[in-house]
Order: C-alpha cells, then structure tokens, then sequence
C-alpha cells in the first residue's frame, strides 16, 4: 500500500456554464487573486490552473497589474499554467481546432514563464482516438483525466495509444479531479481520512504515492491548506504538496503496464454525458461553418494574396477555440450562455470571412468584370458546380459559360429575375427625392448603363456592368430640375434592369487552385462531358446514382456498384425527458414514423443538376405531459421537406431536411436502413476514422446508450453518410438501421431525476431556448451507397468535396478583357489523407517561415504522399512548429506516411 500521499491544490473552471462567461469571470478574478496572495504568503503552497491558459488571460484582463506575480510564480515552478487554451469538447470540433488550441495556449503560456507539460484533460466527456499523437507530436509525455477509461485500467495510470502507435503515459483520475476533497472535510481530521482514503483504494496505487487532487469547480482552495496538510503530515502518513506536473514527473515511481489504445467513451468509471453531441443543433453548425471559413480564408491568403492578415485570423481562431469548451459549444449552458457562444461563433466567422474575400480580391482584379472567378481550396482537381447572376438570354438562344482556355461548357438556368424594379407614379415636384437614391451610379444594388427623359417619364436601365460610357449624376440632376420646371403634374418614373437569370456552371478547377470564366448568349449548345443528370416524376438519376422517391416518401438509393439502400430518410421522431446532457425516453413514449400526407414535387431536371422536393406532413405530439412521463395528446401537423438532389459526376445523392419545430421535449431521427445487419460503425473525425460496435461499456451511474459521434462522415456496412457537421448516431434495430439525430430539444440544463443517469449532471435550470420552437431545423448530408464500405468509396475525399464549396467571386477588372489562365496552387496525391491546414506561417516568434501544410494518413496502412507546388525546402516541424528536419526540394515532396500518422511540413 502506498505510504505516502501528494496533494495537488487546483480549481476547475467552467469559463461558461450554468452563468454566462462575464458573471464566472468576476468570481475567477477573486478566485486567482485569494491563489497568488497563499502562493505568496506560503511558499509550500503549489497551484494547478486547471490546464487552460484562458483562466490566466481572462485574470489578466481585469488584473493587468498582476502580470509580473504571475510569471514569478509561474517561473518557480509553483503555478503550473497551460498547455491547453481552452478545456475543449473533443469530438464537437475539428482535429485541427484541436492543434490551434494547444498551440495557442502553449505559446501564451511560454510568454508567462512556461507551460505545464501535461496534457491535462480532467473533465472531457469522453477522448479522441488521435489526442496521444496530438500529444506527443506536441513533445508532451504525460496526459491526465478522468472520464472515459475503460474496466480494464484497475490502477491509476496507463499507457494510452493513438492509432498510430504514439502513447502518453496517462494518469487515471479514476475518482474525479476532486477526490482529494473529502478528505479535508474536516481539517482536524485529515490524517485519519488520508489513511482512510488510502486504504479504501489502495489496490490502485500499488507503490505509488495517493494522489489527492485538493480542488473543485470555481472555488480557489483555502489559503490554510498548505498548513492543514504540513500538520497532517506530522501525525501521519507523509504529505507533499506539488502542482500535477510535479506529481507525474517526481513523485510517480512504478512503470505502466496497462494500455489502452484509441477513444475513450467508457461509461465504466464516469459519465459522459453523451447527449451533448445533439442538443442545440445550432451550435454544432456554427461550429462546422466557422472552421469551414478559417480554414478557406488560411488557404486563400496563404496562396493568393501578398497581404498577411494573421492578427484577423489569430482572432478568429480565438474565438473559435473560447467556443469549443466543454460547456460552450455542447450547448449545455443557459440561454443566455448559449446565446454568447453563437455569437462569439458568428463573429468568428465574419472575422474569417473578411480576411478571405480580401484575399480572393487580389486576383479577381485580373478577371473581367462580366467574368467570374472561382477558387478551389482543396488540393485535388475538381469539377464544381457553381450558381452566378448573368445577364438573361434572349429567347430561344442558349448560354455557355467560356473558361480562360477558350473551352465552353453548358449552362443551367435555374430561375429569372423580373425585370421592373419599380414602376411609381409622382408629381413633377417630388422627382428630386427619386434622384437621393442614386449614390454616384449605384441604383437599388445595380448600377445605372443609361436613362431616358421625356415629358412626363423618367426611365432607368441598370445594368450589373455598364456598357454605355460614362454617367453623370451632377447632369442627369439639372436635367430633371429642367424637366420638371417644363412639364408640372404627373410623372412615371420606371426602374428596369436587364433580364436576370440564375445559371448553374461546371468550372474545372485545378488542386488549391483559381479558374475564371464568362457566360455568353449562343445560338450553339455545348453537350455535357458525362452522362447529364435527369429527372422524372419521382427519379433522379446521373449515371453514377440513381433516387428514387418510394411511396411512403422514403428514398431508393442506387450507387456506382449497384448497390441499393432503400427507405432511406425514414423520419422516427419519439418523446425526450432528459436533459441537455443525457437523453432519456418518457415512460409511455409514442413514435411517430408515418406521414399522413405526402407529394412530391420537380424542381429542376438537368443536366447539370436534377432536383426533387419530398414533402410529408407527421403528427407530432406538442410535448410531454406535466409529469414529463407521457407524451401528450395534442399533436401539431408539421410539414417536413426533404431535398434531394444529384449532380453531373458525382457519385452520392445530397439530401437536405427542413421543418419549423413547433413541439417541445422531442427527438428527431433520420434513418439508413441497412440491406444486411452489421456489428460495428465507422465515423471520421479528429484525424482519424473509430470503430465501434453496437453496445458500450457502463458499470457508473449512466446508462451506456451506443450513440456515438461523428465529424466528416458515418459509415455502416454498405451505407456512408457524408455530414455537415458533427453529429449523433446510432446503430439501432440489431444494426439493421444507421439513425442520425437531426434534432434533440430538451427543457433543462439538467434534471435531478434522469431514469438513464443517477445524479444530476448540473442545476436543474429551466433552459427554454433548447427547445428550438419556432426555429426552422436544417440538415444537410449526402449518401452513398458503396459495397466496399467508406474505403473502397473514397468517402475522405468525398466528405472533403461535400463540405468544401468552392469560392466564387466577381472580376473586377476592365470589362470584355481577356480571362487570366487557370492558376494551380498546392496538390496533394494520395489516397485517403486529409489535409488539414494549408497557412501562412512567420513573424518574429515563428521558428520557419513559409506555407504550412498538415497531412493525415486516414488509414491503416502505409502510404506514399506527393506534395507539389513551388518550394525550394521543406521543414518538417512538429505541432508547435519546432522544426524537426529540413530537406533541399525542388517543387515535388514525397512523404512516406505510416498508419494514421499526422504529419506537419512548411514549404519555402
């Protein structure tokens, strides 16, 4: 038994949660101001900040003055800081979120005096697969937590394994980040409980020291701790008190023998609370388009312009990273919290926004004004589809859209624009207020080609460009005032634009690469160069998939292979009295999975994109019954629309639903029936593709329901999804059944009687706005039915193409000028890698300057990869941007990549 014990004072601190982030800050700063004046006044006393450099950051802000006391204390070795920035939810963000946070809050914390090499993860609802080699890669040896370790692990430490082999050495908090807590109840009597503690546990510790953690959530410990425990280690057993790091790397004396290796979502020793990966969907999305943004604005300034707007996007990334913590983005908070978070979330996005479209700006001063440009930030070439303005032909006359080359390509026109933008009548005298809405030539969005005046009639003709010369407003405003002086009473003024049209393009676009083209009246027409997408009464079809609408509504689905799904989009919509944190069926639940009303409509039939609309009306029941037990008995009709789509080449059919939720306490979900049952699901995300069967692991105090998450797809059997955004799935029925939640809308942060879970997660805090009444619920995925499963289907490069639109813009040169040639910018050959960051890197604090790319082997096996582009050297660096290794290269890199490995490079 171990005969020693080693306290760690700490607090952990929900920077938002059940208060929003400005009311916890106020009780941080009092919090950290009672920790240095103890680290001050005690010089026995150590300090862990809960492993996120955001609490030190938020202090700072309001104690500006206090910045040189911390970096004492932080240099002693008495207050162990970072690595992290935020204490993250891992499975609601992006793999490389994740990197940015550690990086982010590893060089704040170096700039204080030194980060805390430990990856301390306390309060996580569960771990990725790929943390160890996020870890490692990291130069971090040590990881510390609580939630999710498997039965297996019966010590307090093991060796924990990423896909690809890296391992962490990783303390198991197998008794929370708090156990140390009860044992100083009584400060008297803290001797006594030690030995207590020990004993009640000490076939964990084996010849280690009992590691006590002396801390709770938002609560400084009491500035007499460190005399408490030098008493009681007088009368007792002996006691240290050391910051985690110090624990891991003095104190911890037995070698390691068990392992574990991949995620950790074991129920076993602690909750996971896994109904956050569904609650406010709202915010998942936010999340999903932020990272989207980023990461398109990274690469178009990285690749295209001469401007560096890095202090724009080491914003964005910080609001994004605050956003992603483990009470923020699960959506667990209050309303008011939430609502902080989508905003924080929006703001990121705008942020991020800017600085792409003012990157793509540069070369759209190279395209003609009535030409487009279209920018490709993936690293592959590709044929995309895009939808512009044009000028609407004539009729019986075609359009064709002309590339820099000289090639053409057919277009599809969607829908025409009316022509009269107002059409007024008014006496002579008021003609004046009509010429205050011309501002210089701009005129309701359009700019004005010409006008003409007559007696009694002014007419505007806008154009988007103006082909007439130039205009005058100073004259047009001296003829009116003549005009009107000459010809009183009653005037028409009419503002007419030329026909409009929305077109639909393909444009082949090369890897990270711009094209530019211009849509042109022909008297020709240019055939597809693939079989076109059709569409019949209820059939779609392109050559590689075939939809079919079934007569309950549902989808058949026919892939590449031959392949069928069929009752695809099956909706099952059931009671839910749980909470934001868990779900939980009422007593007497009722699902309801049949429409009463079904139609379907045509939207568009070709060739480059054929549509269908699928509207079923269900009766859902408006909520559960005051006893929460039943769903009640009043329904509300609720019209759900499901878009499905199929475009020219692409092998998947895109899938959208849309309804305004007007019933509360409901889960909503979209089903994949599956031709044969499975026993194992796959879903990518985090750098990695998990495996997972059809149960999971409990043995605590939450039933171990088997929904799991999902970032850029879920694959089970036959059947790949490719999503949005991160999701929740399940195998249901035995695993004849892949369901997807499309919405979880619950009432209460939490609720102290949850029949799926013992204790309550939290306060039960009525939180209306989980409820999503009122809101219109959007989700869009794609499917693709593949008998090779998510590999044989390429379903990495897929959900990368489903996910990343390209960018298209407007020239904004001269117009009828020549269309600049297409431009390749970074390729990646490789199959099944990922390719995670392409960014500008430098400045004064940066080790290599140059393009920095992060790559992943999403496979089991190794691979070749080949980078080219124009560099003269590549610096592999790890993933604080140290560099490990330069190499002499002429605008071609191969990588030999292993299984799953993640790789950084920086290209000059």
């Amino acid at each position: 038994m171990s005969d020693s014990a080693v306290f760690v004072p700490h607090f952990h601190w929900d920077r938002e949660w059940y208060e929003p982030f400005q009311v916890f800050r106020h009780r941080l700063v009092a919090a950290l101001d009672t920790v240095l004046e103890t680290a001050e006044t005690d010089p026995d006393f150590r300090f862990t900040v809960d492993g996120q450099l955001a609490a030190i950051e938020d202090y700072l802000e309001m104690r500006p003055e206090n910045r040189d006391r911390v970096v004492a204390l932080v240099r002693e070795g008495r207050l162990a800081i970072g690595p992290w920035l935020i204490l993250l939810d891992e499975f609601l963000c992006s793999g490389e979120t994740i990197v940015r946070n550690l990086q982010m809050g590893w060089a704040a914390a170096e700039g204080l005096g030194g980060a805390m090499p430990v990856g301390y993860l306390p309060d996580m609802f569960g771990h990725i697969a790929q943390m160890p080699q996020i870890l490692a890669r990291a130069g971090i040896e040590h990881a510390a937590l609580w939630r999710g370790v498997p039965g297996s692990v019966d010590g307090h430490a093991f060796n924990w394994r990423a896909p690809d082999g890296s391992q962490v050495r990783t303390e198991f908090l197998f008794d929370g980040y708090d156990n140390g807590l009860d044992v100083l109840l009584i400060p008297e009597q803290i001797g006594r409980a030690l030995n207590d503690y020990a004993e009640m546990t000490a076939e964990r510790w084996g010849g280690d020291p009992v590691l006590a953690m002396a801390g709770t959530d938002h609560n400084a410990p009491d500035p007499q701790l460190a005399s408490w425990l030098r008493r009681a280690s007088g009368e007792g057993r002996p006691i240290t008190v050391a910051t985690l790091d110090e624990y891991v790397r003095k104190h911890v004396r037995d070698e390691v023998s068990a392992a574990v290796t991949g995620e950790l979502r074991s129920h076993v020793r602690g909750n996971i609370l896994p109904g956050v990966l569904s609650v406010r969907l709202g915010l998942k999305q936010r999340m999903a388009l932020a990272e989207r943004t980023i990461d398109h604005a990274e690469r178009m300034n990285a690749l295209w312009s001469r401007r560096d707007d890095s202090p724009f996007l080491r914003l964005a990334w910080h609001k994004i990273i605050e956003s992603t913590a483990h009470d923020s983005v699960v959506g667990s908070g209050t309303d008011e919290t939430c609502d902080q978070v989508a905003a924080r979330l929006a703001e990121a996005a705008q942020t991020a926004r800017a600085v792409r479209d003012a990157a793509l700006a540069e070369p759209a001063a190279l395209v003609p004004s009535d030409g487009h440009l279209v920018a490709n930030p993936l690293p592959f070439d590709r044929t995309a589809l895009v939808e512009v303005d044009v000028v609407a032909p004539p009729e019986g006359t075609a359009l064709l859209a002309t590339a820099a080359d000289g090639s053409t390509a057919p277009v599809q026109l969607i829908s025409q624009a009316p022509t009269v933008l107002a059409d007024e009548r008014m006496d002579a005298s008021q003609l004046e207020r009509v010429l205050r809405r011309i501002h210089r030539r701009e005129l309701f969005g359009r700019l004005i080609d010409h006008y003409e005046l007559t007696a009694g009639e002014l007419v505007f003709h806008l154009a988007e460009v103006p082909t007439s010369g130039p205009f005058d407003l100073l004259i047009l405003r001296r003829e009116v005032a003549e005009a009107a002086a000459a010809h009183p009473g009653e005037w028409r003024v009419l503002t007419q634009e030329e026909a409009r049209a929305t077109a639909l393009v393909p444009v082949d676009v090369p890897a990270s690469g711009l094209a530019s083209f211009r849509v042109e009246p022909s008297e020709t027409t240019a055939s597809t160069a693939s079989v076109p997408a059709t569409a019949t009464d209820r059939t779609l079809t392109n050559g590689l998939v075939e939809v079919t609408v079934a007569a309950d509504g549902t989808l058949d689905i026919t892939g590449q292979d031959g392949t069928v799904l069929y009752g695809v989009g099956r909706l099952v919509d059931g009671g839910d009295r749980g909470d934001s944190y868990n779900y939980a069926p009422p007593a007497q639940d009722v699902l309801v999975s049949e429409p009463t009303e079904i139609t379907v409509e045509v939207l568009e039939t070709g060739p480059l994109r054929s549509r269908l609309s699928v509207t079923r009306v269900y009766e859902w029941p408006a909520a559960l019954s005051a006893d929460r037990d039943v769903r009640g008995d009043q329904v509300v009709p609720t019209p759900v629309e499901t878009l499905v789509e199929v475009r020219v080449g692409e092998p998947f059919v895109r899938v959208s639903t849309s309804f305004l939720n007007r019933s509360a306490d409901h889960r909503l979900r979209f089903t994949v029936p599956l031709p044969e049952p499975v026993t194992t699901s796959a879903s990518a995300g985090q750098f990695a593709v998990t495996e997972r069967g059809l149960t999971a692991e409990g043995g605590w105090g939450e039933y171990p329901l088997p929904t799991f998450p999902a970032g850029s797809f879920v694959s089970a059997g036959v059947a790949t999804v490719l999503l949005d955004h991160s999701s929740e799935y399940e195998l249901v029925g035995d695993g004849t059944e892949l369901a997807i939640t499309l919405l979880r809308a619950i009432g209460s942060i939490s609720v102290n009687i949850h029949p799926l879970r013992d204790e309550p997660a939290a306060s039960e805090i009525p939180v209306p706005g989980a409820q999503d009444l009122g809101m219109r619920i959007e989700n869009r995925f794609a499917v693709v039915p593949s008998a090779s499963g998510w590999r044989g289907a390429h379903a990495v490069a897929l959900a990368e193409e489903f996910r990343g639109d390209v960018l298209v813009t407007r020239g904004t040169g001269p117009a009828l000028g020549q269309l600049p040639p297409d431009t390749t910018g970074l390729r990646v050959d490789g199959k099944d890698v990922l390719v995670s960051a392409v960014r500008r890197v430098g400045g004064e604090d940066a080790q290599v300057t140059g393009t920095e790319v992060r790559l992943t082997a999403m496979r089991d096996t190794a691979s070749t990869v080949r980078v080219t582009g124009t560099f003269t050297e590549a610096t592999t660096v790890d993933l604080l941007g140290r560099p490990l290794s330069r190499t002499p290269v002429t605008d071609v890199l191969e990588l030999g990549l292993g299984p799953w490995e993640i790789h950084t490079v920086v290209l000059r």
